[in-house]
């Protein structure tokens, strides 16, 4: 057995800030997947995969006797898999930002749940957020807490406008520009992320009057503008407003960014070569960036592996 792939993603815009609120866009990155497979693989990778889905099941057993409103699945045809050895074959990095459970969650729905919400209805945002509440709730099990939009936009495949808690919309993107000079890209910093606790550190500092008053007036501010411009195509405002992201990340998120990087962020700062912001909860993983000028980013960060997503 085989199921169907599922891709990774990337939030371009919104991470920390969708919390509370802001805008976010999230679009699927095909670069990586992952399928549900069964085929006797006895590799470490595939015993770890299936242990973990032993532990997943009894979750959504709990989840369904709560919830059978919200969510129900053929957990016999399930557990019957999961005992066969089923595994989750995903080239999707753990801890990067891109969505390795989201994924995960999104194959177990599109095989197992019954009456599932499919990819050819009409989405209408009532549909769109009862997904998005079901793979919230399936996802906690991963993460503790899960706004649901990974597994969301990885079972979709299309991008996703984040417009509030209770607004969502599928959208469309401006068409990339094969070769163009500018990009959106993925720096590689080496180190594994946990999104647990670099979201608790930010639960904490919400405590702080001082960085909610931060995150209203500039975080959020800027993160807005930024979806508007990628969404209009106005690249001229959109490294504007991308570089005053930069600088806030840096200064008020300094925890979720790994120390080796905070002097290569305030260079692209100081240069315009390019423009770093989270990926995801940070902490290690991917970082994105943003340049005008592709092979002046490339120069720039010669000492690192970069991986682009997107040309205009």
């Amino acid at each position: 057995m085989k199921g169907p792939l599922f891709y990774s993603k990337i939030l371009l815009f919104g991470e920390y800030g969708i919390i509370k609120d802001s805008k976010g866009l999230s679009i699927p990155y095909n670069f990586y997947n992952g399928a549900l497979k069964i085929d006797n693989n006895t590799s470490s990778d595939a015993l770890k995969s299936n242990e973990s889905l032993k532990k997943f099941v009894s979750y959504l057993i709990d989840l369904q006797q709560e919830q059978a409103d919200l969510v129900t699945f053929n957990i016999d045809t399930l557990s019957k898999d999961v005992e066969a050895g089923m595994y989750f074959d995903s080239s999707i990095p753990q801890g990067y930002g891109v969505g390795s459970s989201g994924a995960l969650v999104a194959a177990v729905y599109d095989k197992y749940a019954i009456d599932k919400i499919t990819v050819l209805e009409n989405l209408t945002r009532e549909k769109l957020l009862k997904l998005k509440e079901i793979f919230s709730q399936m996802e906690s099990f991963f993460h503790g807490k899960s706004s649901g939009l990974d597994p969301l936009n990885s079972y979709l495949s299309i991008p996703i406008l984040i417009n509030s808690k209770d607004n969502i919309e599928a959208t469309g993107i401006p068409n990339q520009v094969a070769n163009g000079k500018g990009a959106v890209f993925l720096l590689d910093s080496g180190i594994v992320g946990e999104t647990a606790p670099m979201v608790n550190i930010f639960m904490e500092k919400l405590k702080e009057e001082g960085f909610r008053k931060m995150l209203k007036s500039q975080f959020i501010k800027y993160t807005d503008a930024c979806v508007e411009n990628f969404l209009h195509g106005d690249v001229k405002e959109l490294f504007s407003n991308t570089k005053k992201l930069s600088k806030v990340v840096l200064s008020h998120f300094k925890p979720m960014i790994p120390e080796q990087f905070h002097q290569i962020w305030q260079k692209g700062i100081d240069t315009n070569d390019y423009y770093l912001k989270l990926c995801g909860s940070g902490g290690g993983g991917y970082i994105l960036g943003f340049t005008q000028d592709l092979e002046k980013a490339k120069t720039s960060l010669k000492d690192y592996k970069l991986e682009v997503v997107y040309q205009f």
